[in-house]
């Protein structure tokens, strides 16, 4: 009896499809830097990506449904990043800086789509879902370092979720305040986050 003989491994392919909703989704990311969300089309989308209106609606029922799939495409990769700090096991000061740096890069590469999600959330629910949903992660990091820190683990207003949520959020709108004047203020905006993370587990 022969023993089969192992199937040659290929390299993943992409999908067509998936190639041609990178393109939209790339041609609308671009958009909000020269248009904005609210003077952006879904003509100016489909000039920008090269495709027909009817190419486009086979993916997107919308101009709005193609911001929620953006959102969506960025907080996956907001949420990656929260992930790392959870496994790092470096020394809380080392990961409270890497953590911040890392949102930093995001907001330098994303920041419009992460201002129009902030913007949008109020009205558009899927959006909605998408943002809180991502800053639970991202709190749930804070956190596991505070807790590290030595923060009590408990459920009152001084424990360290309590402090975890409020410190996402203070992140938040620190960051979509600082990319509003200029992304080079987005370093500055990370520094006094550090510090303030620092502080609570310090001082504890």
């Amino acid at each position: 009896m022969t023993t089969p003989r192992p199937s040659r491994r290929t390299a993943p392919t992409v999908r067509k499809g998936d190639l041609r909703e990178r393109q939209i989704l790339d041609a609308a990311e671009n958009l909000l830097a020269t248009r904005g969300y609210a003077d952006m089309t879904v003509a100016d989308i489909t000039e920008a990506a090269g495709i027909t209106r009817a190419a486009l609606y086979f993916y997107f029922a919308s101009k709005q449904d193609v911001l929620t799939a953006l959102v969506a495409r960025t907080v996956q990769a907001l949420q990656e990043k929260s992930g790392a700090a959870l496994a790092d096991t470096a020394p809380i000061d080392e990961v409270i800086a890497t953590a911040l740096n890392r949102t930093v890069a995001l907001w330098r590469e994303h920041g419009l789509v992460m201002r129009a999600a902030v913007d949008l959330s109020s009205t558009v629910p899927e959006i909605n879902q998408l943002w809180t949903g991502t800053a639970d992660v991202f709190a749930e990091a804070i956190t596991a370092v505070l807790i590290r820190g030595g923060v009590p683990a408990g459920d009152g207003p001084g424990d360290a979720p309590a402090l975890g949520r409020a410190l996402c959020w203070m992140i938040e709108r620190s960051f979509y305040q600082a990319s509003t004047t200029s992304f080079d203020d987005l370093s500055d905006a990370a520094k006094t986050c550090q510090a303030v993370w620092l502080r609570m587990a310090e001082t504890r």
